[in-house]
């Protein structure tokens, strides 16, 4: 489908550009983007402390997630000294974790993606759904002992993070250090979590760099030993790049999921009526989680990508250098590719959505991301019959955060 050519203005000095991190925009940004997809369909946006080019619509969000050419995702490769200052001081400890598939093109990005494919096997991941369906079922459990329910902390996020911890071989002795580093990485930016997330990230950090060495000395059955030989069988994997790999399976592989375990069961209580059709039907989870990625969207915007020459699209002129975010939320219920887009609909056919992303940066945790939210949710929704909100809807906070979007509690009763 061709894009409309829309003719865009550029912001003047009084514009206020949209901030798609805030808790208010999280809450509910699909009218807006229903309203860009027309008007502006590729626009300048505030993301936290940056400026950056939002493309709203499905095609668009496909020609750009497939064109690897023009907008790569190595800023360092592409952008001015004065682009790059925007972005403001980083820590030197924390630059060995831009080492990683987010950050890289092209052969580099190959490489390290072929080396977590030999490790990230299908086999292994088919060998958690036992594991997955006991911690969901053991964290249900906890839950009908206590008299307050926190949905999202009580069960979406301690079950990617119990998964994720197993596959990597995370020592069940440093299971709590675990979740508490990674629990202060992933808070919402603010002056009092960075200055939490920095220490946490270096402790982190120590320790991986720890693990490795043990690892190496006593080989395991496990995800990081895997990386490690695959290090070793020559495929060049250096010390920083293996860090950077290993923060981001952590990091990304957990937050995804808990977003569309949490955001999910929202969605579902929200729409009795497609609840009760899977708690009638459970053999339409798989059909279920594809519509509930779509419709909850647990990954807003993708990672970053740059302009690497001058670049119109849908009529908004792009500088080389100049950041460009993918606004999957916005694909994802584009009227020109999915009827009835707001509607949540568990059996909709031929569901072409987005949530992963598209072309060479597809995720690579999607697998693992479907397991564990079609065995959660479908769990829940079983043993759970009486579920219902605490608090009203609109009551709910979201999380002011960049890339994903997530609620910051789910409080529940049964």
């Amino acid at each position: 489908m061709t894009s409309i050519q829309w003719k865009q203005t550029a912001p003047t000095a009084t514009t206020e550009l949209i901030d798609i991190t805030s808790s208010a925009w999280k809450r509910d940004p699909f009218p807006t983007y229903a309203r860009l997809r027309v008007e502006q369909p590729v626009c300048q946006v505030k993301a936290g402390r940056l400026n950056a080019w939002l493309v709203t619509r499905y095609d668009d969000a496909v020609a750009v997630l497939k064109d690897d050419e023009r907008f790569v995702k190595n800023r360092r490769q592409v952008q001015t000294e004065e682009q790059s200052a925007k972005r403001g001081w980083m820590p030197a400890f924390l630059r060995p974790l831009e080492k990683n598939m987010l950050y890289v093109d092209g052969p580099d990005h190959a490489r390290l993606r072929s080396l977590v494919h030999k490790a990230f096997t299908p086999q292994r991941i088919e060998e958690m759904q036992g594991r997955v369906h006991a911690v969901a079922n053991q964290l249900i459990d906890e839950m009908q002992t206590k008299r307050t329910i926190d949905l999202l902390n009580d069960f979406a996020l301690p079950l990617p993070l119990t998964v994720i911890a197993d596959l990597l071989g995370i020592p069940t002795a440093d299971r709590g250090r675990f979740s508490r580093w990674t629990k202060e990485i992933i808070k919402p930016p603010s002056t009092k979590s960075l200055f939490q997330m920095v220490p946490a990230t270096w402790f982190f950090m120590r320790y991986l760099r720890q693990l490795f060495e043990a690892r190496r000395t006593e080989p395991r059955d496990d995800l990081l030993t895997a990386l490690l030989q695959a290090e070793e069988a020559g495929d060049r994997l250096s010390e920083d790049e293996l860090l950077a790999m290993v923060f981001v399976l952590i990091v990304a592989g957990h937050e995804t999921t808990m977003n569309l375990i949490a955001s999910g069961m929202l969605a579902l209580l929200e729409h009795p009526d497609q609840l009760e059709h899977l708690r009638k039907e459970p053999e339409l989870i798989k059909s279920t989680v594809e519509e509930l990625l779509r419709f909850t969207n647990p990954v807003e915007t993708t990672t970053e990508r740059f302009a690497a020459e001058d670049v119109t699209l849908a009529g908004a002129e792009i500088k080389r250098g100049e950041l460009v975010l993918v606004a999957l939320a916005s694909a994802n219920r584009d009227e020109q590719i999915f009827d009835n887009p707001d509607k949540l609909d568990i059996t909709r056919p031929k569901n072409r959505h987005l949530a992963f992303g598209q072309g060479v940066h597809y995720c690579v945790g999607a697998p693992l991301a479907r397991l564990e939210g079609s065995i959660a949710i479908n769990l829940l929704v079983q043993r759970l019959p009486n579920l219902q909100l605490a608090v009203p809807a609109d009551k709910l906070k979201w999380r002011a955060t960049q890339i994903v979007r997530g609620l910051d509690s789910l409080p529940v009763t049964f």
